[in-house]
């Protein structure tokens, strides 16, 4: 991507009443005609640059991989919602490609349509992010909130250290989205095969390297 994202702090108790689903949805008016989906994050709502060509890429390698490998639910573009356990919206994320567990269910999709478009994040499997300009975002709150959330398995292309990662084993801590964290991590120099955990294939990296 090549530009900073656009970030804006919800304080409280300034607005302590506005639902960060209304808050995204704000930013996606006001940034009309041009399409965008925001994201929610450690109390920050995030409107993401438009990716660059290489950032796509890369997102488009890793899911065919994962579908060839015969991962049929691996996806892009949805958008998935943690939530607190007394029903606050804690974290709106649209991961770079995903693996869901399921298909969406009848109740899934009656989630989604209360939540305005918005998935129950226990759908996904596998979440994984390339990095673009604000690099700090996917190695520190998504990380932290993917693990908090219980999702098994962060993978993420660090696309300035030229690394690839394999988070795997969350621990969850409950009301502090800011404190979860991976127990395990597996690390390769980009061009090297990353292992993933069963079921999934290890990751030809080879391929995420500039020309």
């Amino acid at each position: 991507m090549s530009a900073e994202p656009i970030m804006e702090k919800v304080m409280e108790p300034v607005v302590p009443q506005v639902d960060p689903i209304d808050l995204l949805i704000s930013f996606e008016e006001a940034a009309a005609p041009m399409p965008i989906r925001a994201e929610y994050l450690e109390e920050t709502g995030i409107v993401p640059p438009q990716p660059d060509e290489e950032h796509s890429d890369v997102i488009a390698q890793l899911f065919l991989r994962l579908n060839t490998a015969g991962f049929p639910l691996a996806g892009f573009g949805m958008g998935f919602r943690a939530a607190h356990k007394d029903g606050r919206t804690q974290a709106l994320l649209v991961p770079d490609f995903y693996v869901r567990r399921r298909r969406s269910t009848d109740l899934d999709e009656a989630y989604a349509k209360s939540h305005k478009g918005w998935y129950p994040i226990d759908m996904v499997a596998l979440v994984g992010e390339v990095t673009s300009t604000n690099h700090e975002m996917d190695t520190g709150p998504k990380l932290r909130i993917y693990a908090n959330a219980g999702v098994p398995v962060y993978v993420l292309i660090h696309r300035r250290k030229r690394t690839a990662h394999c988070f795997y084993d969350p621990e969850t801590t409950g009301d502090d989205l800011t404190a979860g964290r991976y127990r395990a991590e597996t690390k390769v120099t980009l061009g090297r095969p990353l292992p993933l955990p069963p079921p999934y294939p290890t990751l030809d990296t080879a391929p995420f390297l500039a020309d």
